[in-house]
């Protein structure tokens, strides 16, 4: 072979899609999972990853192998294991919206999908969402009125409510996004809100304590760290009377009240999909951003009743899950 067809030849291997390149180096591609949380509170949600991934010929452990890296709901380790992943020579990153900044900052050419984030375009993940641009895409949580609907619904069961706490976890973006559209839903129904602001899990206890009977209900922002202490929370609020309303089902199963959001599961799946794209040869900058399509209503009744509350039959109808 002379020069020129070799230069040729190596140049254009460079566009191979992923698959065919490892199949002609005899490896498989490797897949950097960041959790943000933990493996227990996940562990519904990467299953179904998982099994969306072997629907589509991606099988772990022969023809991808998966590096899976859970922070534990540590937001100092997101960099930590981003930069693990980078030298591992990962060929896609998987996350949730909590750890794009710290892959972004790692890597600027391996692909980044999050299965999860609050506001990918206000938190600056993307550039827009029909056209993330970059190493970029992956799916958003971000839906009109999610934060009025779910104080609609705590309402319903609370219909006394004019004092909310609001739990924020202040180091997370996505956790400050979603306290500011539950404030701006309180305001016109005459609800006053407290913040109440953690940076750690041993700020729970103290910010929960301090409340001391000064609200009616307690909402929890969505994010690594409440996620990954979620027991706690809930133990907390119920032993100080406090009903809860979250934004999806594993909340309510550890003894939360109340949850509404979208199917974290199906989002996992769509994820999936996205990674399946890129291994092929899909450029994340030119996937869309994709919104949420599936929400579900999760009631723990056995909380209800513990708390002394009525839920009225009309929302039950609604439940997509229901605890009893």
């Amino acid at each position: 072979m002379n020069r020129r067809a070799f230069i040729a030849l190596a140049g254009g291997a460079a566009a191979w899609p992923l698959p065919a390149r490892a199949q002609q180096a005899g490896t498989r591609p490797i897949i950097g999972f960041l959790s943000t949380s933990s493996a227990t509170v996940w562990r519904p949600w990467t299953a179904a990853f998982v099994q969306r991934l072997r629907e589509l010929g991606w099988i772990e452990g022969r023809t991808v192998a998966i590096e899976w890296r859970w922070a534990e709901g540590r937001s100092e380790r997101f960099a930590e294991i981003a930069a693990e992943l980078v030298r591992l020579k990962v060929d896609l990153i998987v996350t949730s919206g909590g750890g794009v900044p710290a892959a972004k900052q790692a890597t600027s050419v391996i692909p980044i999908v999050f299965a999860l984030a609050a506001d990918p375009l206000g938190g600056g993940l993307v550039a827009s969402l029909s056209r993330p641009g970059g190493n970029v895409t992956g799916l958003s949580q971000q839906a009109a009125d999610v934060a009025g609907k779910r104080l609609e619904i705590l309402r319903e069961i609370l219909p006394r409510l004019r004092r909310l706490a609001i739990l924020t976890d202040v180091g997370i973006a996505q956790s400050v996004i979603e306290t500011d559209e539950v404030v701006a839903a309180a305001r016109p129904n005459g609800i006053e809100v407290a913040r109440l602001e953690i940076r750690r899990a041993e700020d729970i206890a103290p910010v929960l304590g301090a409340l001391k009977g000064g609200a009616d209900a307690l909402y929890v922002c969505t994010g690594p760290l409440v996620n990954s202490n979620r027991v706690l929370i809930n133990t907390l609020a119920n032993g100080a009377r406090l009903p809860t309303i979250h934004g999806s089902r594993p909340y309510v199963e550890a003894d939360g009240l109340v949850s509404y959001g979208p199917d974290i599961a199906h989002m996992f799946r769509r994820a999936a999909e996205y990674v399946d794209k890129i291994l092929r040869g899909a450029k994340p900058g030119d996937l869309p951003v994709e919104q949420p399509t599936k929400f579900e209503l999760v009631i723990n009744l056995k909380m209800a009743k513990a708390l002394g509350l009525e839920v009225p039959d009309k929302l039950l109808a609604l439940a997509d899950g229901v605890i009893e």
